[in-house]
């Protein structure tokens, strides 16, 4: 396993990560406990979760399954997204950071959190009040480092120039929706990430699973799969798209890779992500996952693979 800098922080992190937003729902304790044994046995370090994932089961199982190998565990989650009915139940406001953070160690049987995460831009509540709660979080040592999640370029600039204004803790990293088919942030937030050094960290990698391969032309979603009700899925299902994905599968073909391998390998070869953030459900999905970070692709590779993103 490869492990690269989280952003211009000291923690080191594997290039592909743990997603859990099936633990604790699709995925029972014990399949959690498989899962994240293997993911640490094979040196994956990184692991991502929010307060919200399975009602906040997610956390309770992954604090269950890590106590006694805490220490080899970079544990990150989330914070933003609504909890609760009541007014202050959702949002970056200093009230709901703190009950949120609180929360969140309980259940993840935890004294800190390694990365602590604002789930989504908070239009509601200052900058400065997010900023000065998260500082407080770290110099309190509830929290190691602080990320953000879905922020525009500006939002993130912001945050972080009121951050060095204030002398209090940056964003060290952004976890963007970020794929071979989804590459908005290339024309204002990569260009910052790389000029201020944040790290990036990609969510939905495979595009719900459209970047496997699994859905073809003209033929209906496998059964159980989430193309079947998925709306964010089926957005995909272009006749471009479709394109698209055949000319990748036989890039990956003729190299003895699959398509997913490729989804994964192209976004470890981006200089700025620190870690692909892929959801499993299985131990051998896991193990599809590190494989592909194993793929280093070539200059003229991903010369290759960027015409065949950009035909029309």
């Amino acid at each position: 396993m490869k492990y690269r800098q989280l952003g211009r922080s000291g923690l080191w992190v594997s290039v592909v990560g743990l997603g859990t937003n099936q633990f604790g729902g699709k995925v029972d304790e014990k399949g959690v406990a498989e899962i994240i044994d293997a993911a640490l046995d094979l040196g994956v370090n990184f692991i991502d979760t929010a307060d919200v994932y399975t009602g906040g089961k997610s956390e309770e199982t992954i604090g269950k399954t890590i106590a006694k190998r805490r220490d080899q565990v970079v544990l990150a989650t989330k914070v933003g997204s609504r909890t609760g009915d009541g007014p202050n139940d959702v949002g970056a406001s200093r009230r709901h950071i703190i009950a949120g953070v609180e929360a969140s160690l309980r259940r993840l049987g935890t004294e800190y959190i390694d990365l602590y995460q604002i789930h989504r831009f908070d239009p509601h509540t200052p900058f400065e009040e997010t900023m000065r709660a998260l500082d407080d979080l770290v110099r309190s040592g509830k929290v190691r480092y602080i990320g953000a999640s879905n922020y525009a370029a500006w939002q993130l600039c912001r945050a972080n120039d009121v951050a060095e204004m204030r002398g209090w803790t940056p964003f060290i990293s952004i976890q963007p929706h970020y794929h071979m088919l989804e590459r908005s942030i290339e024309k204002e937030l990569v260009p910052y990430c790389e000029a201020f050094g944040v790290g990036i960290i990609p969510y939905f990698p495979l595009a719900g699973g459209f970047l496997t391969g699994k859905y073809r032309r003209g033929q209906a979603p496998p059964p159980g799969s989430r193309g079947e009700a998925s709306a964010y899925v089926q957005q995909y299902f272009t006749e471009r798209n479709f394109d698209v994905i055949e000319r990748l599968e036989a890039f990956a073909k003729a190299r003895g890779k699959s398509v997913a391998e490729l989804a994964i390998a192209w976004l470890i070869a981006r200089p700025q992500v620190a870690s692909v953030i892929a959801g499993v459900t299985s131990v051998a999905q896991l193990q599809h996952n590190v494989k592909a970070s194993e793929w280093e692709l070539s200059p003229e590779e991903m010369q290759e693979i960027e015409q065949i993103l950009s035909s029309e």
